[in-house]
């Protein structure tokens, strides 16, 4: 959204209540005016959109993920523990785009453990899923899949089909997620016979495409 400076005299009070909320909030003192202002007028903003947006994937996966805390409107982290020895911790961190165009938003996806065993079969899970992922969408005729695999991290865009709408969005990176931990989960649970599993998750996955293209 197109933003303009203007001058306005308001009293101290009202900014120093202002001010102390959007500290609390993250953010600043015009951005928290603006939003004030269109709740008020009913216009939607950035902050409206990804509220939305994180409150329809907070309703999907509260069931199964514990919920971090953000201060960013923009950021949205939820994370699980794996079935495995000291119970490692993964992260699910989604990103939106205040103003998507190509992409919604970045998935950011990292696992807690000083394990290298750990480090290596989380490589090999989401160089295995990356590959899925992207040929499944070139099918589709979506070339613009991004992603990328770091020290015990995985990074993918969430693409715009433009057919979503916002609460859709919502559902698509929710489903999207869980259908993404169920696969990890799988692996984890017995990497050696994951072949035996692995045509039953992706069978689900393309049943996800089916639904959303993200």
């Amino acid at each position: 959204m197109k933003k303009s400076v203007y001058s306005l005299v308001l009293m101290d009070d009202v900014i120093k209540a202002v001010d102390e909320q959007a500290y609390r909030m993250g953010t600043s003192r015009s951005n928290l005016i603006n939003q004030i202002l269109a709740e008020h007028l009913s216009c939607v903003t950035p902050e409206m959109r990804m509220r939305e947006i994180f409150e329809q994937v907070a309703e999907l996966v509260s069931s199964s993920f514990r919920i971090q805390e953000q201060r960013s409107p923009s950021l949205m982290t939820v994370r699980t523990a794996l079935e495995y020895k000291y119970r490692p911790t993964i992260n699910y961190k989604v990103e939106l785009e205040r103003s998507p165009k190509e992409y919604i938003g970045t998935l950011r996806v990292n696992i807690r453990t000083q394990s290298a065993a750990l480090i290596t079969m989380f490589h090999s899970f989401f160089a295995y899923r990356a590959k899925l992922e992207a040929g499944y969408l070139s099918r589709l005729g979506i070339e613009s899949y991004s992603c990328e695999i770091g020290d015990g991290s995985f990074a993918r865009k969430l693409i715009n089909s433009g057919t979503l709408s916002v609460e859709q969005a919502g559902e698509a990176i929710g489903e999207y997620i869980k259908d993404l931990d169920h696969a990890v989960k799988t692996y984890f649970a017995d990497p050696n016979n994951f072949t035996v599993n692995a045509p039953v998750l992706e069978k689900k996955y393309r049943a996800l495409l089916e639904r959303y293209i993200i």
